[in-house]
């Protein structure tokens, strides 16, 4: 065979690749060797061959024999789904339960076999979530939960220890933070009953309905196997596939390409418990319940092209952002909440199944209320110790709390555990300081790798009487942990789904009405960047068919973005009433923690930049004092520290911009040192090209602006009309006030023009 193409297979004529196979002239990329079909194929056939440019490795034995076996025989045959003993499988899309609305039958050998599979592909960083920031705090209850939960860390002023670890999905430790992704949430509180994990997301849906898929919705994901890229990205031809042939994921796709998949920053990101859990009293009376985070300085997303800056500027954005703030005191917060529903035997609540964790229940039908209030107040002392080896568990439950039938919960509660064995290098990872429970543990659990307990006695089971019978059961009065015993109605073992799952594409389309005019650009805007990332024009058209199911006039503006037309729905779309509370646009939140850049040289009234440095330290926001260059500003003996240099200093870590005069340019100011200095439209009289650079891309992205001292001169050479809304003149002090305010509607949101209008 020739070095430069493998031998062809069962599947690869040697004449080459099917017709119409290969790529446009002169365009690589190509995800596939072959043409994807519009529509899902059905006819059996063997695996495609490989890419020309493609080759594998030699075969030779272990020892370094040569085998004379052709590379295809090192790859995957056969044209059926097979477990990897080689059964064909008939269903790989739903788990087998005690009926359809039933539990996960621990004999789903081939759910276990495809979930451990997937929890041991990587190592040793983790399968998703593998970028990770974390901080320490304290969690108190409000007592408000005790008419529905047993738990002892919701009752009134209880101070539980808290571990929150915040992530991205899709990339690898070294990825960036601000890609379009969703978030992990997940929340370890040490109470005195144990340790009770909630592990959730910043979107309260998710892709899939069964766990059983999971595997297959980050595969599709992940970056393409054969050149792993793009790294942390969803705009790219296998995630599109996937997503646009398996429609229960149109929902979350949808949440994604809003404004909530790329946050400002965790201190300003909402969380989801996604599932629906069983909450029970102290009588033995249960209610369903969703939990929520309400982040106390709202709910504030980045605008895409911040996002993209930042992931080159500042690739560490988001955990910086949650260290500084937690270093210079502005602790963040959330309030946790639950929706509340009776547990009625169809575990339905105003005709939504509340064991779909594609649904959502709108605030409007089921109010959040608040149970507790968690405050982040240290950040960890090491990140591999804390941030890296943290373990959380869906299962990790306390009384008072319990799971329901949700097929993906199920399927969680088995995979957490297991994929911690290959991370964490064995079965003892709970005794990882950042693990340790802080209730009394006697488990019986001996040896194995890692083994840090010192244990005694001679009898590590029960029953017995050589360690006087020691560990005894505990009953309910002794606060065992007792999972509800809930009914199972006598059903046949199926692959299935109940009916009411079938419904993919209403609440996305609630989730679209609800949207403001300027969100709804956003989305506009991320499904036609992201589509026009992929390749094969069919995905590009099979989405469009997608889109057209939520809302035509999205359908139709993506459709142009792209250069092709916009099909016709193939049914109407459904008509649910909005849920204003879905939107982030329209409400204020306090400024605590925001970052405001001031940008001054020595020449100006410092006594004026120090007002106003004071001035933001008082609203309880972080000022960054911007200069020519770094040291000090001391032209009359009181310095003033500069924290960022022109040269250093880019608008995307700013909530806003203070302009205390002209500042004269820096003498870095060479576009061959420094290419942003080399921006046309500067003079002397005006500023510094990358400081016209800071304030146009500020003014571009909907951030405040104050300036005094002549700064509108700047304004002026930026491009910047200094009565548009969201800008702010005047003494430093009244300045730093109306900023202030301006900032707690987040962005000015009158200088995005919208034409997708809320009667769209």
């Amino acid at each position: 065979m020739s070095d430069k193409h493998p031998e062809p297979t069962a599947a690869e004529p040697a004449g080459g690749l099917p017709e119409g196979s290969g790529p446009e002239e002169g365009i690589p990329g190509k995800p596939g060797s072959a043409a994807p079909s519009l529509e899902e194929p059905t006819t059996p056939r063997e695996p495609l061959p490989p890419k020309p440019d493609q080759r594998g490795p030699e075969t030779v034995s272990p020892t370094g024999q040569a085998t004379g076996a052709g590379q295809a025989r090192m790859a995957q045959s056969g044209s059926y789904l097979t477990t990897a003993q080689g059964a064909r499988l008939h269903d790989t899309d739903h788990s087998l339960k005690a009926g359809p609305r039933g539990p996960v039958l621990l004999q789903d050998h081939h759910l276990r076999e495809k979930i451990t599979h997937f929890d041991h592909e990587r190592i040793p960083e983790r399968v998703v979530h593998a970028r990770g920031a974390a901080a320490h705090g304290t969690f108190r209850g409000y007592g408000s939960a005790a008419h529905i939960s047993k738990a002892a860390f919701l009752a009134k002023d209880v101070e539980t220890p808290v571990f929150v670890r915040f992530s991205t999905v899709l990339g690898s430790r070294g990825s960036a933070d601000t890609v379009r992704d969703t978030r992990g949430f997940a929340t370890k509180f040490y109470t005195e009953e144990g340790v009770f994990d909630l592990v959730g997301n910043n979107i309260p849906v998710f892709f899939i309905q069964d766990a059983i898929k999971f595997p297959d919705v980050i595969h599709a994901g992940k970056p393409h196997p054969d050149r792993e890229i793009p790294q942390a990205q969803s705009a790219h031809d296998t995630f599109w596939d996937f997503v646009t042939l398996h429609s229960e994921a149109t929902h979350h796709t949808l949440w994604n390409m809003s404004d909530r998949g790329i946050p400002r920053s965790y201190r300003m990101m909402e969380g989801f418990g996604v599932h629906t859990f069983r909450l029970v009293d102290a009588e033995g009376a249960t209610t369903l319940v969703k939990f929520h985070w309400k982040p106390k300085l709202g709910v504030h997303s980045m605008v895409w092209e911040e996002a993209q800056i930042a992931a080159g500027v500042d690739p560490d954005f988001h955990r910086r952002d949650l260290a500084d703030a937690i270093e210079a005191g502005a602790f963040p917060q959330w309030e946790l909440g639950v929706q509340a529903f009776p547990d009625n035997p169809e575990q339905m609540f105003e005709g939504i199944d509340l064991l779909d964790p594609t649904k959502i229940v709108p605030e409007e039908l089921a109010p959040v209320q608040p149970i507790g209030l968690m405050t982040l107040n240290a950040n960890p002392s090491n990140f591999f110790a804390e941030t890296e080896q943290v373990a959380f568990h869906v299962g990790n439950m306390v009384p008072g709390i319990d799971v329901t039938n949700d097929p993906l919960l199920q399927g969680r509660l088995f995979s957490y555990v297991d994929t911690q064995l290959t991370r964490l290098g064995g079965p003892n990872f709970p005794q990882l300081p950042i693990n340790r429970t802080h209730a009394p543990v006697n488990d019986m659990l001996r040896d194995g790798m890692h083994q840090t307990a010192v244990h005694r006695g001679v009898a590590p089971y029960r029953p017995n009487s050589l360690d006087g019978g020691c560990p005894f059961l505990a009953g309910e009065d002794s606060g065992a942990f007792i999972e509800v015993p809930v009914e199972v109605a006598e059903s046949r073992k199926v692959r299935e789904a109940p009916a009411s799952f079938d419904d993919h594409f209403s609440q996305a389309r609630l989730f679209w009405l609800s949207m403001s005019s300027v969100e709804r650009e956003h989305i506009i805007g991320a499904y036609t960047f992201e589509l026009g990332k992929c390749y094969e024009e069919n995905i590009k058209l099979r989405a469009l068919k997608v889109l057209a199911r939520i809302d035509g006039v999205l359908c139709e503006r993506v459709a142009a973005g792209l250069g092709l037309p916009a099909p016709a729905p193939e049914e109407t779309p459904a008509s649910p009433q909005p849920s204003p509370a879905l939107s982030q646009v329209g409400k204020t939140w306090p400024p605590d923690g925001r970052v405001v850049g001031i940008v001054a040289d020595a020449g100006m009234d410092l006594g004026a930049v120090r007002s106003a440095r004071r001035a933001v330290l008082d609203a309880g926001m972080v000022p960054l004092v911007v200069a020519p260059a770094g040291g000090k500003l001391d032209a009359d003996g009181d310095p003033v520290t500069v924290q960022r240099s022109f040269a250093t200093a880019r608008s995307i870590e700013f909530d806003a911009v203070l302009l205390a005069g002209v500042p004269g340019a820096g003498a870095d100011a060479l576009g061959a040192r420094d290419a942003k200095a080399g921006s046309p439209g500067a003079s002397a009289a005006t500023a510094d090209p990358r400081v016209l650079m800071l304030v146009a891309e500020a003014f571009r992205h909907g951030k405040a602006i104050g300036f005094w001292g002549g700064a509108d001169a700047v304004l002026s050479a930026a491009g910047v009309p200094t009565d548009a809304p969201g800008i702010a003149s005047g003494p430093s002090e009244e300045v730093v006030r109306e900023v202030t305010r301006l900032l707690g509607a987040h962005r000015a949101w009158e200088r995005f023009p919208a034409s997708a209008g809320p009667d769209a």
